[in-house]
């Protein structure tokens, strides 16, 4: 595939939504053969076509790289986060004035934002909460619950077994079994040393 189609595919994958990477590192495994003076796949060598080439990669990844604003990322987080775990809080009082102790308020409050976690990323709220937040909706418990649906939800299509059943897991599965381990290797070490 040329550069020049390559860079026009990628262009309108960019325009739809989506950031053309597969092409763009493609159009980069290119770009490296030519810097070596020689094109291996087309058999094109010259320095000025090289450095024309180069000039428009370079054009392409800096409209295609995403701009961050650090600051206003870190805010949007924190409130993003804060009122998560705001939310939370007020679901902790209601279970406290109800009549539950303080454990079981705690339970009943995880569990129940789990769950909101789950209901929002089904209908898919979360995601659009996570796109503005950022970082402020993977910390508390409902990121949680959104890395397991979100995989979950995409494999659907795939069957209850080999898709939602073997997908679920894929986000989440490696923080369990470090969770799951850490918990087993603090057990034993509390049992041992006391």
């Amino acid at each position: 595939m040329p550069t020049v189609v390559a860079s026009s595919v990628a262009e309108k994958m960019i325009q739809r939504g989506g950031t053309g990477e597969v092409l763009l590192c493609f159009w980069r495994y290119r770009m490296e053969y030519k810097l070596n003076g020689v094109d291996k796949m087309s058999g094109i060598t010259g320095s000025n076509e090289q450095q024309m080439e180069m000039a428009e990669y370079q054009e392409l990844i800096n409209r295609v790289r995403p701009k961050h604003n650090f600051l206003k990322n870190a805010i949007l987080a924190f409130l993003v986060g804060g009122s998560i775990c705001l939310i939370g809080q007020f679901i902790l009082q209601i279970y406290t004035v109800q009549g539950l102790e303080q454990q079981q308020a705690q339970a009943a409050t995880s569990a129940t934002m789990v769950f909101l976690g789950a209901f929002l990323t089904g209908i898919g709220v979360y995601d659009r909460i996570g796109k503005f937040g950022g970082a402020g909706s993977i910390v508390p418990i409902t990121g949680f619950a959104n890395s397991i649906v979100a995989p979950a939800m995409e494999a659907r299509r795939e069957g209850f077994v080999f898709g939602i059943g073997a997908k679920m897991f894929t986000i989440a599965g490696p923080v369990l079994v470090y969770g799951f381990l850490i918990s087993a290797l603090i057990g034993i070490s509390y049992f041992l040393l006391r």
